[in-house]
């Protein structure tokens, strides 16, 4: 009799420590409401912790590339801003679909880059400009068949030439005169054209039709130049000369 009362708490006992084994060895995915065994739980790379299943999180990608062509795919928590990180989701789902997620990635990425495409016709290769961020980069060379090209323009390298005049090449002399030009670092007039070469002095220019315009950026003066006034532009220095011109005039006239 005293056996036979024991074992109900024996086995209220035991109950218990399985209930508490199987709490800790599953979980319930928050997709599905499915209670999942631990092992079969997704993991974000630790960036976020969500109960999640890997089959749900498998169609969830699925789901997101096939139908909405997203290349950052966001967790599927409530309120969670993490980005499902690529390599833990790879195992999980099939190796077309993650080399589409891969392209989509790297489109989402080129799109917000200036690009380019080399101009040769044997080649047509997609560069990035990952360095200059302003949109001043003009020069650039493919690195896959190694030609210079103008990536303002999408024209094979016009040195010495501006890209409106690109089009006008006739000849090898024109191209020799333009690395010419490229060469000495000559600055072009950007109203008639003309080559100046500055021997010495600040860098406003005074062509022989009368322009004024900046030795270093090109632009007319004053109001197209685009130089820095903190490295010495030419603007902020053209009114300076203004100034003191116009200070010593008053002062003449007061005397």
């Amino acid at each position: 009799m005293g056996n036979s009362l024991r074992k109900p708490s024996e086995t209220l006992e035991d109950s218990t420590q399985k209930d508490e084994e199987n709490n800790e060895s599953s979980f319930t995915c928050e997709i599905c409401i499915e209670p999942t065994a631990t092992n079969n739980k997704f993991k974000n790379k630790n960036l976020c912790t969500h109960p999640f299943c890997q089959d749900c999180i498998a169609k969830y990608i699925e789901a997101k590339i096939q139908f909405n062509n997203t290349a950052r795919i966001q967790c599927p928590g409530l309120h969670c801003e993490q980005i499902l990180d690529p390599i833990p989701c790879k195992p999980l789902i099939p190796e077309n679909l993650f080399t589409r997620w891969c392209d989509l990635l790297c489109d989402d990425y080129v799109l917000g880059l200036e690009r380019s495409y080399c101009p040769n016709r044997n080649c047509g290769a997609l560069v990035v400009n990952e360095c200059e961020r302003n949109g001043e980069v003009k020069k650039a060379q493919c690195p896959n068949c190694k030609q210079w090209f103008c990536f303002q323009c999408k024209s094979i390298w016009h040195a010495g030439y501006r890209c409106e005049e690109s089009e006008n090449l006739r000849d090898s002399n024109d191209i020799r005169f333009g690395n010419l030009v490229e060469k000495m670092s000559w600055a072009r007039c950007p109203s008639c054209g003309h080559c100046v070469e500055k021997k010495d002095g600040c860098f406003i220019m005074t062509c022989r039709c009368k322009t004024k315009f900046c030795y270093i950026c090109g632009g007319m003066l004053p109001s197209q130049c685009v130089c820095n006034p903190k490295r010495g532009g030419c603007f902020a220095l053209l009114v300076l000369i203004v100034m003191m011109v116009v200070c010593i005039w008053i002062a003449a006239t007061v005397e």
